[in-house]
């Protein structure tokens, strides 16, 4: 079956669900319901925080931090979706445009397809990816819950799979496993939403460089003589057009993730650390594979999810350098053009030489130089942390 949108069914779907795509219905109702949800979950998580700040173990606090940040960032994720509306429907609908102008065009319907094909892989295998480790951090918890690791004078007999201070006893049964069919519930629906947003960030990325490929073939074959793109009547004016209509795609998903990105390097460097310590400090313990089966692939997930927003800066500010448009602009036909024809390539290569990238709060340019800071900063902290445990 031939691909004919970039961004696949299962990012439409989540994106649905929480009141993102264009054509949800009930989109207040949606968005309304979420941030019910997530503001009263956040206000157990936080509390249960507060009050067990100097009676907890600072493993069991780190981990609880950990859940807890993550669930903030995804809520600041949504609200800023939910305020860029009209910004999103607009990359929408110029990837759709997008898909109009290269069904003439062979070369460009075959680079489009394929960057929407690996778009589906990636961002299916993210997806799933982080469905295992909700898997596995729910049962690393049963785990420790029939291990007795916690200490009953503490904290609740019964562990539940994200800690929270509930205004009820949940010991009881069978109110202590409808609490964690629910928590479980919103735990892999939380997790898509992390993944779709994520994984949508990708799949645009993906899309401008297939649209930079596709201006590049035009650059180089437009001018040749008996060209395959004589019949698609590709003119100047045409290379041009696409030309700006990538600059201004790119930046809409900048505008769109760029305090996105803010967020994600302050919350991930301190979800990574306090993951870190759990891993680091349980080491030693008797409990270290139960551990392992609950934060391990948790602690990698966050890892990737810093990597994603730090490779699609890399990539987006690498594939719209002069090093790729320039090049392929100055390798073109220009002298056999007319005077006229020949001055625009010189405007469109001094333009590529523009450089577009992801910035964080608009600061500093996303770059797997970003990612590797992160990495760094987090193992700094879980180094302070574990000299004072």
């Amino acid at each position: 079956m031939t691909n004919t949108n970039t961004v696949c069914f299962s990012i439409k779907f989540v994106l649905r669900i929480f009141g993102i795509w264009p054509d949800a219905s009930c989109v207040v109702l949606r968005r309304l319901f979420w941030s019910a949800l997530l503001i009263v979950t956040q206000v157990f998580q936080y509390t249960y925080f507060v009050l067990h700040f100097h009676t907890d173990d600072l493993s069991d606090l780190m981990d609880n931090l950990s859940c807890s940040l993550a669930y903030t960032l995804l809520f600041i994720k949504l609200i800023i979706f939910w305020i860029n509306q009209r910004k999103f429907d607009e990359i929408l609908t110029m990837i759709a445009t997008d898909w109009k102008e290269c069904a003439n065009d062979p070369v460009g319907m075959h680079i489009t397809t394929s960057t929407a094909t690996m778009s589906y892989r990636v961002a299916n295998a993210i997806i799933g990816f982080h469905m295992v480790a909700v898997v596995t951090y729910s049962f690393g918890v049963l785990l420790s819950d029939e291990n007795g690791d916690f200490n009953v004078s503490v904290v609740p007999a019964r562990a539940l799979i994200i800690k929270m201070e509930l205004p009820f006893d949940s010991n009881s049964s069978p109110i202590y496993e409808l609490v964690m069919v629910v928590q479980f519930f919103q735990l892999m629906s939380n997790a898509c939403a992390i993944d779709v947003l994520n994984a949508l960030l990708l799949t645009l990325i993906l899309h401008v460089g297939g649209q930079i490929d596709i201006l590049r073939e035009w650059l180089t074959k437009v001018f040749s003589k008996g060209s395959m793109y004589e019949t698609t009547k590709v003119t100047m004016k045409s290379v041009i057009g696409k030309h700006q209509k990538i600059i201004m795609f790119s930046e809409n998903v900048e505008s769109l993730y760029s305090y996105i990105a803010l967020m994600q390097f302050v919350s991930n460097t301190m979800i990574i650390c306090s993951i870190g310590f759990v891993i680091a400090s349980s080491l030693s313990s008797p409990d270290v594979s139960t551990i392992l089966v609950k934060t391990l692939l948790f602690y990698i997930v966050m890892n990737l999810e810093a990597f994603i927003f730090c490779f699609a800066g890399e990539y987006l500010s690498t594939k719209v350098s002069s090093l790729n448009i320039g090049d392929a602009a100055y390798g073109s036909l220009w002298y056999d053009m007319r005077v006229n024809e020949s001055r625009v390539i010189t405007f469109l290569i001094l333009r590529s030489q523009r450089r577009l990238t992801i910035t964080i709060g608009k600061v500093m340019d996303l770059s797997l130089r970003r990612f590797a800071s992160i990495v760094k900063a987090s193992a700094s902290y879980v180094s302070v942390l574990l000299a004072m445990s």
